[in-house]
């Protein structure tokens, strides 16, 4: 897919990852349609960044996507407001330490609602406009711990399980038109609760002995994106730490 001129929506777009994905394919040509739920200030800021730096469009739009009604209401607005959805990248995610055996069911239905939820009821309201028209692109930001879970954050790590199997599924129910695949960040952006010790040991488990950045994170989605002949993949950006 070329990406001058395609409309991009990427979920968390107000900080961290989102953000730089937002601003990388802006880079590239994309039109942003930056979705946040709390962080309003920084969305419609990037928004306002992103058409005055890169002459693109865009605008901030809210939803609480562990809401399906809400998620429907988003893709609505994006595609009212930008007259399609090329591109979707599922990127806003709920991250909390979770210690087992004081789990409780809203800790598990909240990583479960945002983080695998939203995405599927986005994806299949995106997706249908993606098939209708012929072309669309969905990428999901999973997680390596998708594959091997850590046993403090049990919810999240099962919701990204969750997503990197939906990827595969939503490649089939969408293909040929639609390409859809997930890509696994290792460590990118570290909890602030990381003490020094710790991050040293983490860089030390990679391959490359170091911490990757949400701008990785960010080069592998667009490289996704403008691939056609990639879908149902799980890509590791994760310094090689998936394997060591």
């Amino acid at each position: 897919m070329e990406l001058k001129g395609k409309v991009a929506l990427v979920t968390g777009a107000a900080k961290r990852v989102g953000r730089q994905i937002a601003v990388t394919l802006a880079q590239k040509g994309c039109h942003i349609a930056a979705h946040y739920n709390r962080s309003g200030a920084d969305a419609r800021r990037l928004a306002k960044e992103l058409e005055g730096k890169y002459r693109v469009r865009s605008a901030a739009f809210q939803a609480e996507l562990s809401d399906a009604a809400q998620v429907k209401r988003l893709a609505a607005q994006v595609e009212k407001t930008f007259g399609r959805i090329d591109i979707l990248v599922n990127s806003a995610s709920l991250y909390e330490r979770t210690p087992f055996g004081s789990i409780s069911e809203q800790d598990w239905d909240a990583h479960l609602d945002v983080n695998l939820k939203g995405p599927f009821f986005l994806a299949q309201a995106a997706g249908k406009g993606m098939k209708r028209r012929g072309a669309g692109k969905i990428v999901n930001i999973a997680d390596w711990a998708g594959l091997r879970p850590y046993a403090g954050f049990l919810p999240y790590c099962i919701s990204k399980a969750g997503l990197i199997y939906l990827t595969h599924g939503l490649a089939k129910a969408l293909g040929p038109e639609v390409q859809v695949n997930a890509v696994l960040p290792g460590p990118v952006l570290l909890p602030p609760d990381v003490t020094a010790e710790e991050t040293k040991a983490i860089v030390q488990a990679t391959l490359v002995k170091r911490l990757g950045s949400p701008k990785d994170v960010a080069n592998a989605v667009a490289f996704l994106i403008q691939s056609d002949f990639i879908t149902g993949a799980a890509l590791p950006v994760d310094g090689g730490r998936l394997i060591n």
